[in-house]
C-alpha cells in the first residue's frame, strides 16, 4: 500500500495532487456514498472529492489501478473493476449522453502522507464502489467495504449472463433454502424486502435494537458450513492480512452470529439478508430495478475507518505524542 500510494502520488502534477491529498484528520475521510458521482451535489450540496480516472493520464491510471489492487485480493479486484465496467452497460441502456454513467468516474483520495511508520488512509469510490483503507504504524484495516451491481445480472447484449455479485446472492439463498420451515420462520424478519441496506452510508455501523434472525447456535453443522461459506465470500475480497482480521472477528463471535432474511426466497424476487455478530455486520439487498440491482457491505462495529486501530495506537503512544486516548 505504501509503495503503490507513493508511486501514484509521485506521478501527479501539483494541481492533481491538490485534488487527491487531504489531512488525515479531515472529516472528509468519513464521507462516503455508493450513488453515482453526478448525484452527490444534488443530494449533499457538495461534490464527491478526489481525482477521477478520467482526469488521469494513461500511466497515472495504471498506478491508480496498482493502488486499488494493493487493498484487494484477486477476487476483490476482479469484482471491483467489473462493477466499474457496468457503467458502460448502464450508459447504453439509459441512452446517457450527459456523462452520468462513466466507468472512469471513480475517485481516488489519500489522507495524510503514506509511510510505513505513520498514520494515513486512502479511499476509492464511485457508483457502487466505496473502499476505505487505514494504515497505522504498518498495520492496515479495510472497513467499510461496499460493492454493488446494476444490473445484478446482465440480461441482453454481448455480456448477457454476467453476474458480478452472483456468489453473494446464491450463497445467501443456499443457506436460507437449507433451513427447516421452523428455522425459516425465525430467520425471516420481514415479508417485504427493505428498499436498501439498513445502515446505508452511516459513519458508524449501527442497527436499532437487538440482533434478529436465526442464531448460528440453532443451526445444524451443515447449515453452519453454508453460513461460513457465505461469510467467506465477503472476507476473501481482501488480501491476506486484512482477510485474516475479518476471520478473527468471526472467530471472536463464535456461534453468536445471526442470519436474517427479508422478502422473497425464490430467485428473481426482491430479497435482503444480513449476517450480524457483536463485532461485524454483512448486509445485502437486491430490490431495485425489479430485483436486479444489488447492494452489499461489510461493516466492522469497532474498526470502520480504522477507529479501533487508531485507539490502540493512541493508547500505547507516549504522552508527548500529543493525543488524548479518551477524546
Amino acid at each position: 500500500m505504501v509503495s503503490t500510494a507513493k508511486n501514484f502520488l509521485a506521478s501527479l502534477t501539483a494541481e492533481q495532487r491538490a485534488s487527491v491529498v487531504f489531512p488525515f484528520e479531515d472529516d472528509e475521510r468519513f464521507f462516503w456514498h455508493y450513488i453515482p458521482s453526478a448525484d452527490i451535489p444534488k443530494r449533499y450540496d457538495r461534490p464527491r472529492k478526489g481525482l477521477t480516472l478520467s482526469e488521469m493520464t494513461s500511466h497515472q491510471k495504471a498506478l491508480a489501478s496498482a493502488l486499488l489492487s494493493a487493498g484487494l485480493s484477486q477476487q476483490g479486484f476482479i469484482k471491483t473493476t467489473t462493477i466499474m465496467s457496468l457503467e458502460d452497460i448502464l450508459r447504453i441502456m439509459e441512452k446517457d449522453t450527459a456523462g452520468r454513467r462513466n466507468p472512469e468516474r471513480y475517485h481516488f483520495s489519500i489522507f495524510g502522507e503514506p509511510s510505513a511508520e505513520g498514520t494515513w488512509a486512502y479511499r476509492i469510490e464511485g457508483h457502487h464502489v466505496s473502499l476505505h483503507f487505514t494504515v497505522v504504524k504498518g498495520k492496515a484495516t479495510g472497513n467499510p467495504t461496499f460493492l454493488g451491481s446494476n444490473p445484478g445480472e446482465v440480461r441482453e447484449g454481448p455480456r448477457a449472463g454476467l453476474r458480478v455479485l452472483g456468489a453473494e446472492e446464491d450463497k445467501g439463498r443456499a443457506l436460507m433454502t437449507a433451513l427447516t420451515p421452523e428455522q425459516r420462520k425465525v430467520a425471516l424478519v420481514a415479508e417485504k424486502a427493505y428498499a436498501d441496506i439498513l445502515t446505508e452510508r452511516s459513519r458508524k455501523a449501527a442497527l436499532a435494537g437487538q440482533p434478529s434472525g436465526l442464531l448460528e447456535s440453532k443451526m445444524t453443522p451443515a447449515q453452519r458450513k453454508l453460513l461460513a461459506v457465505l461469510i467467506d465470500e465477503y472476507i476473501e475480497n481482501l488480501p491476506g492480512e486484512l482477510a485474516e482480521q475479518r476471520r478473527q472477528r468471526v472467530k471472536e463471535a463464535g456461534l453468536n452470529v445471526y442470519f436474517a432474511w427479508a422478502g422473497v426466497i425464490e430467485k428473481g424476487g426482491p430479497h435482503y439478508y444480513r449476517v450480524q455478530s457483536p463485532t461485524f455486520l454483512i448486509e445485502y439487498d437486491n430490490t431495485q430495478n425489479n430485483a436486479n440491482h444489488i447492494h452489499s457491505v461489510w461493516r466492522d462495529f469497532e474498526d470502520d475507518f480504522g477507529v479501533d486501530l487508531l485507539k490502540e495506537h493512541y493508547t500505547s503512544a507516549p504522552k508527548e505524542h500529543g493525543h488524548d486516548p479518551h477524546k
